[in-house]
This record gives C-alpha cells, sequence and structure tokens, in this order.
C-alpha cells in the first residue's frame, strides 16, 4: 500500500459551522450551515474595514497595505511551517528562537569586526542561516519521532537551547557592514511597485507547500500520520521519517524568516523574535488546523495569516498596546481549540 491508498482529505474538517475553525475545508465551500460562519465572519471584517475608514486616513493608503504585506511575511513562513508540524499531531514553539538565531547568524556571518568570524558573502550567509534552521528542526523532529518524546517538551527545550545559542553569537544588536548593507537588505526590503519582493517568497512558499502536501506521497502520508499513526505504520510507511521531514520543513522555514526579517530591519537583536510562535499558532488555529493532528489546509493557514494581520494593523491603527493584541491572540486561540473539542465531543 502507497500514501496514495490512505483514505484521506488533506483539507479536512471536523463538522458544521465553525468546527474546526474559521476557514477548515467545508467553510469554504458555498451553500449551507457550514457558510454562517464564514458569512458572520466576513461581515464582522467588512464592519471593521468600515470602521477603520471613517476612524483613520491611513488604512486605505498604498504605504499602509505595503506595510500589511511586510509584516505578513514572518508569520506566514512560521504558520506554514507551523502546519507541517501540526498534521503530525505536533508542536514546535522553537521557531520564534529560530527566527533569531538565523537572523543573527545571518548578519554575523558577512563581517569580521568582532575578530571572530571569517566573512562570508552574502547569500553564502543567508544559506548557511537557513540551513542552521533545518538542522535544528532536524533535530526536534528525531527527538520526537524516534525518541518518542512529547512535542511540547522536546521544543521547549530546544527554544531554551537555541535563544542560549543566539546570545553566545552575539550578545548585543549586530547589523550588515556597510559594503554589504544594499546587498544584505535587497530581499527584505525591495518592493515591485507596492508590492514587497518577501512577500512573493511567502506566495511561492505557499504554492510549494500546496503541492506538497496534495500532490506528494510525503505531503500526504505527513497528515495521515496526524489523523493515524498506526495506520500509517501498518501500511508500511515511515512514520519517522514524516515526522523529520515536518519539523525540518518548519525549522527551515522559520530561519528563512528571520533571514528576510533581517534583511528588512538592518539591525537585529538577540532577543527577537519572543512570542513569534504564538503568532503561527493563531494563524493554523484560525484557518480550521486541530491541534490534535491530521486536520488543515494550505489556504486556511494563509487566509488565517490575513486575518490575523488584517486585526494587527486595525488595532495598531487604532492605538491599542502592543500587550492587548497578545491578550487578543490568545483569547482566539483558546476559542478555537474550545470549538474543536466541542466538535470532537460530538462526533
Amino acid at each position: 500500500m502507497t500514501p496514495k491508498d490512505i483514505p484521506l482529505e488533506v483539507e479536512p474538517t471536523a463538522g458544521p459551522g465553525l468546527r474546526g475553525g474559521l476557514f477548515n475545508g467545508r467553510n469554504l465551500r458555498l451553500g449551507g450551515r457550514d457558510m454562517r460562519g464564514l458569512i458572520l465572519f466576513g461581515l464582522v471584517a467588512v464592519v471593521l474595514v468600515v470602521v477603520a475608514r471613517t476612524t483613520t486616513d491611513t488604512f486605505f493608503t498604498e504605504s499602509n497595505f505595503t506595510n500589511i504585506m511586510r509584516q505578513m511575511v514572518t508569520n506566514g513562513l512560521l504558520s506554514l511551517g507551523m502546519l507541517m508540524v501540526i498534521l503530525t499531531g505536533g508542536i514546535d514553539l522553537s521557531v520564534g528562537c529560530v527566527v533569531a538565531f538565523a537572523a543573527i547568524s545571518a548578519v554575523g556571518l558577512t563581517y569580521d569586526q568582532l575578530d571572530r568570524y571569517t566573512s562570508f558573502p552574502v547569500p553564502l550567509a543567508m544559506a548557511a542561516a537557513i540551513v542552521t534552521g533545518l538542522l535544528f528542526g532536524s533535530a526536534n523532529g528525531i527527538l520526537v519521532a524516534r525518541f518518542k518524546l512529547a512535542p511540547f517538551v522536546v521544543t521547549l527545550a530546544t527554544m531554551t537551547t537555541i535563544r542560549g545559542l543566539t546570545f553566545v553569537f552575539s550578545d548585543v544588536p549586530l547589523r550588515p557592514s556597510a559594503d554589504v548593507k544594499d546587498q544584505f537588505r535587497w530581499i527584505g526590503a525591495t518592493t515591485v511597485g507596492p508590492v514587497p519582493v518577501a512577500i512573493i517568497v511567502v506566495a511561492v512558499a505557499f504554492a510549494l507547500g500546496w503541492v506538497f502536501l496534495n500532490r506528494t506521497p510525503l505531503g500526504r502520508s505527513i497528515v495521515a500520520i496526524g489523523g493515524n499513526r498506526e495506520t500509517v505504520r501498518l501500511a508500511g510507511i515511515s512514520v519517522t521519517r514524516g515526522i523529520v521531514i515536518a519539523y525540518m520543513i518548519c525549522g527551515g522555514l522559520a530561519a528563512l524568516a528571520g533571514v528576510i526579517l533581517a534583511s528588512r530591519m538592518g539591525n537585529v537583536q538577540p532577543s527577537l523574535g519572543v512570542a513569534f510562535e504564538l503568532d503561527a499558532i493563531a494563524a493554523c488555529v484560525i484557518g480550521g488546523a486541530d491541534l490534535a493532528g491530521g486536520k488543515g489546509s494550505i489556504h486556511g493557514t494563509l487566509a488565517g495569516v490575513v486575518i490575523l494581520q488584517l486585526m494587527n494593523n486595525l488595532l495598531s491603527l487604532w492605538g491599542v498596546q502592543d500587550f492587548w493584541q497578545q491578550v487578543f491572540k490568545g483569547l482566539i486561540i483558546i476559542l478555537v481549540i474550545l470549538m474543536q473539542s466541542q466538535a470532537r465531543r460530538r462526533n
């Protein structure tokens, strides 16, 4: 039996209404009870946009939309990687620290002013930073899949470890040296008209993610692992390989997000990335991913990213402080998890 023989849907749903999230598979279909939640949310979103339009002068400006797209890049890449892990029934709390380590290392490897590093060309420094993310993700996956450790505990431990390594690499903010600054900042700061180059990278990543989950045996097996791990094992498919690949993708995308963020900011703090994992998890669950595994979709996660960033932008324009935005995101996660739990009980 091959992964194609496994009866599964890559974009499943937890039932009628809002079960499984705001944007699960059925919620994107027309008609029936499944559309009610989507219609209600759409109405609320329209009301929020109208209020923002009437209370602010900057929401519908080109610069604001460019800013929304730029700020969506980091969480978009993190959420895509987090979806891969959540589909297997896992979680990765270390992604924020991987962002910080990749950002610091990408900048630090491009110059030798600290007399500790050999200067790397910018593309090679960025590639090396992304490789570190792949290695961190592989370590998480091996500990979870091979040694049967709880994903929460493993990634909590690696989160602390990676954060410490980031401060070992540099305990002071870093910025690219003047001779490579323009080259380093190209991918994060360049725009094509009003569209940032970085958001194009995110669009390509989501397209490849859709192809991977829907059109490849390995991608389908990752979804199947979260749905019924024992069935996948009995079908002769390596559960360990699927989980390791999922965590590796998550780590690699987190590192890519760190590199792009460093490129956009131009000045990287070793404390970067705190609570980034919360945004990624929130986008996934808003998009219909079930933290128990086996349920979620690329388009749902993308919708979750867009909605979350739109909410953040509106709250910022209204002058809501950042810590209240964190409270809001936490409440969203709790609400969606409660809905998912109710759906499982009814089923």
